[in-house]
């Protein structure tokens, strides 16, 4: 947050976004921490250097403190972390989730799919469209950074030289 070098500040970004897909990961969010490893870590990482290669590397000083922004992120934090109050207790075997939606896959799963491995056959089948639109977002991404970083800059043609030769310059 306070440091200027532009470079730094992206690495950063780059180790936090490694952080959260292996925080997914260990959750057993497989498909999101793939997306976030692909997108988060790595193309939004390739971009920031592809910018920082065409802009300084420090950024310029603040002139002024801007109190109405900080004012903004303070309430939406507070709002938040209030938010966070009605939230059931992390790993309580009485929440919904629990109660709900889980034991019906873990029951059904093999007799509704065929499928042994109850996660392939959750994100295959029960969430297919939810990994098809990761899919397309991994690959938008991609191709954004194909298209960004894959064109180069036409060089101009220099201006017409005058003939060498004198006599060839000259027309009767």
């Amino acid at each position: 947050m306070r440091s200027r070098d532009l470079f730094t500040s992206a690495m950063l970004f780059a180790i936090y976004s490694l952080l959260c897909a292996a925080l997914f990961a260990v959750l057993d969010a497989g498909d999101v921490a793939l997306t976030e490893a692909a997108v988060g870590a790595g193309i939004s990482t390739i971009l920031m250097l592809a910018v920082l290669a065409l802009v300084p590397r420090r950024e310029a000083e603040a002139v002024r403190s801007n109190w109405p922004a900080l004012g903004v992120v303070i309430l939406t934090g507070s709002v938040l972390i209030y938010a966070t109050l009605d939230f059931p207790e992390f790993g309580n075997p009485d929440n919904p989730v629990q109660t709900h939606v889980g034991p019906y896959y873990v029951e059904e799963t093999y007799s509704d799919m065929g499928i042994p491995n109850m996660v392939a056959a959750v994100l295959a089948s029960y969430r297919s469209i939810d990994t098809m639109g990761e899919g397309f977002v991994i690959l938008t991404a991609g191709l954004a950074v194909y298209a960004l970083l894959g064109t180069r800059r036409r060089k101009s043609k220099p201006a017409s030289k005058p003939a060498s030769n004198p006599k060839a310059a000259q027309k009767p």
